[in-house]
């Protein structure tokens, strides 16, 4: 199993843009976005995103670590 990544908000922005999804939306720090046959998830643009609120984005929607990771380059 791989290990989650530490990573900011726009990075989980960018990776997310990468299987499809885009941004709908802006309000405050917190970007909402939207993909076809997904649900939406909301990110929040932190420096750091907490692990907890990583892995509840990637398990909306529907991205293993290990894709996830290779959506970053890792």
């Amino acid at each position: 199993m791989a290990e989650l990544p530490v990573v900011s908000g726009d990075q989980c922005i960018s990776a997310l843009e990468g299987v499809g999804y885009w941004i709908a939306r802006t309000r405050g720090s917190h970007v909402r976005m939207r993909c076809p046959g997904r649900k939406p998830v909301t990110v929040p643009r932190h420096h750091e995103l907490d692990r907890a609120t990583l892995r509840s984005i990637l398990r909306t929607a529907n991205i293993s670590v290990e894709e996830f990771n290779k959506l970053l380059g890792r």
